[in-house]
């Protein structure tokens, strides 16, 4: 997808903290979708709802369209380890779910098999599905180490839906 004349794909230097959760729209076909999807991230998080919402949105029409691959080329200089994007999907699905996209993902294309054989045949996931009122609790157990991404993406694929909801 080419990207409309004289529109760039950067992300807002507002200088995010740790704990911030980066969420980049991607799909701007639905309005009333996106507004429910803000509106679940703005919610107080946790236990009780005791932590408030800590989000910044991306909300700029330079990245309509935008793929997995470019926003991680747009994101690999920001000191993240989890990306979350409103795409088509997200605007589609009843649960509003978004895609959460490792940061840190490795290409094993080059890797020799005799070696990693293991990590050729089983690569770490890439991404996965979380509603929007699971994605704190994601941003701060990854920036925390308290979970890998693999395990988020492990217990959304136990769900019915392939869908991470808060614990």
């Amino acid at each position: 997808m080419t990207m409309p004349e004289g529109l760039e794909r950067v992300l807002p230097e507002t200088g995010r903290d740790l704990f911030d959760v980066l969420i980049i729209r991607t799909d701007f076909s639905d309005d009333e979708s996106w507004s429910a999807v803000v509106e679940g991230l703005r919610r107080p998080w946790g236990p009780g709802a005791e932590f408030p919402a800590s989000v910044q949105l991306v909300d700029a029409p330079a990245w309509s369209g935008a793929t997995a691959d470019e926003v991680l080329a747009a994101v690999v200089a920001e000191d993240l380890s989890v990306v979350f994007l409103a795409d088509r999907e997200t605007m589609q699905s009843p649960t509003r779910a978004l895609l959460a996209l490792s940061t840190v993902w490795e290409d094993s294309s080059g890797l020799d098999p005799l070696y990693y054989q293991e990590l050729i045949e089983s690569p770490e996931p890439r991404d996965f599905r979380a509603v929007p009122a699971a994605v704190h609790g994601v941003q701060v157990d990854l920036a925390l180490g308290n979970v890998d991404f693999a395990e988020c993406a492990g217990t959304a694929s136990e769900e019915p839906d392939q869908v991470l909801r808060p614990i």
